[in-house]
């Protein structure tokens, strides 16, 4: 049998062919790899993307990921959360991210994304401590505000249910609370980046030791006060008055947008005179006009209590704890302390 020998033409186009089919191969596997690296939650540098909802989650995101971490924040800075709209990108960013950090109850937009995402490891605050009812108070005595909510869900992503009856949001701006979170959080982030468990541990670790000394030194700064009243533009610090034994007063309900009846201004009368207020809080990223008419109707002072809702070139600190050392100052002050 005669073979027919191979022609150089033949053989270069079988070399062309192989090639070809290897440089195809190589690119299949690069794309591959690519389209694995944005689907794993982690960024080209092998970071960990987190989503946090606002400041407050955004910062223990980042005190307790430290260097393992890649983190952005839905609501940026002098944008009042509770009322934000996400857009496409951000909506988009959710189903990208390795782990979310979000408090329920507070951004009802957030909260509606978040359930319709795809994401496997995402962590809610509010399910990490207990909640409790704070409003308006009546000369000391709660009661009920239209801000009240009951709301019961079921968590898609763990599998299991969490009541929230008619809870307060503002659980950060109580040290003791804030540091409960903070164990929860580097709990989530280790279910999400398993190899960098032990760091997220110590991290939080460390964040709650910090915490345990602010809370510390609320109490020792709050001690041996001419009064315990003191009135908020909206009713934010519930869980930081009833930590310290405090009564907080609050212009609006747990809505800092809400607009105050005409019986609640007179209460507020009232409530200042009886309980020598000498100062009326406002908050940074909302309209103080309220608070200050108020104040200028009592001859009163006025000053910043900041709940902490996000950090801007008006806050008083450049980060949670010193912007909380500043409310401590403030509430000093306005109490009368010694």
């Amino acid at each position: 049998m005669n073979v027919r020998p191979t022609s150089p033409r033949s053989a270069r186009s079988a070399r062309i062919t192989t090639g070809t089919i290897a440089a195809l191969a190589a690119l299949g596997l690069l794309s591959l790899t690519a389209c694995s690296s944005e689907t794993d939650g982690k960024n080209s540098e092998g970071k960990l993307k987190v989503v946090a909802s606002f400041y407050p989650m955004e910062f223990l995101a980042k005190e307790i990921g430290g260097e393992h971490v890649s983190v952005s924040a839905l609501t940026k800075p002098g944008v009042e959360p509770h009322e934000l709209e996400l857009t496409p990108k951000q909506t988009a960013s959710l189903d990208e991210a390795g782990a979310i950090i979000y408090l329920k109850g507070l951004q009802p937009g957030v909260d509606k994304a978040i359930k319709q995402s795809n994401a496997k490891h995402v962590v809610d605050a509010a399910s990490l401590t207990e909640l409790e009812e704070h409003g308006d108070e009546v000369d000391g005595k709660k009661h009920e505000s239209e801000d009240k909510h009951a709301d019961k869900h079921e968590d898609e992503h763990e599998g299991h249910e969490h009541k929230h009856e008619g809870g307060d949001p503002h659980i950060w701006l109580d040290p003791v609370k804030y540091a409960e979170v903070a164990k929860g959080v580097a709990k989530t982030l280790a279910e999400a980046d398993p190899d960098h468990k032990a760091d997220f541990e110590k991290n939080a670790d460390a964040l709650a030791h910090k915490l345990d000394g602010l809370h510390k030194k609320f109490e020792a700064g709050l001690k041996n006060r001419a009064s315990d009243t003191f009135i908020s533009t909206h009713a934010a610090f519930g869980y930081l008055a009833e930590r310290y034994g405090l009564t907080e007063e609050a212009v609006n309900g747990l809505d800092p947008e809400s607009e105050p009846s005409a019986a609640r201004m007179k209460e507020l009368h009232e409530v200042a005179e009886k309980h020598h207020v000498s100062t009326i809080f406002f908050e940074t990223l909302a309209d103080p006009k309220t608070a200050k008419t108020l104040a200028s109707d009592l001859g009163l002072k006025t000053d910043v209590l900041d709940p902490l809702e996000g950090i801007t070139d008006k806050s008083k600190g450049d980060d949670y704890f010193e912007v909380m050392e500043s409310n401590l100052a403030a509430l000093r002050k306005a109490l009368g302390t010694k």
